[in-house]
């Protein structure tokens, strides 16, 4: 599994429940980084990490 490192705190947390299998948070993390995208408190570049990371993270792969 190579390391890749992401650049939002969001998505790390994200990255790291996603290996745990934990959906109540990586579903909470993906309602967040949209409600920012949404309203533009974000420049996007935090929910194209959030894509990359959803597409290449397996969930549960870290039990």
């Amino acid at each position: 599994m190579a390391d890749i490192r992401y650049t939002h705190q969001s998505v790390r947390d994200y990255v790291a429940a996603k290996r745990r299998g934990d959906r109540v948070t990586t579903d909470r993390i993906v309602r967040e980084v949209t409600a920012r995208f949404d309203t533009r408190t974000t420049d996007g570049s935090e929910a194209a990490e959030l894509l990359e990371a959803t597409m290449t993270v397996r969930f549960g792969e870290g039990l």
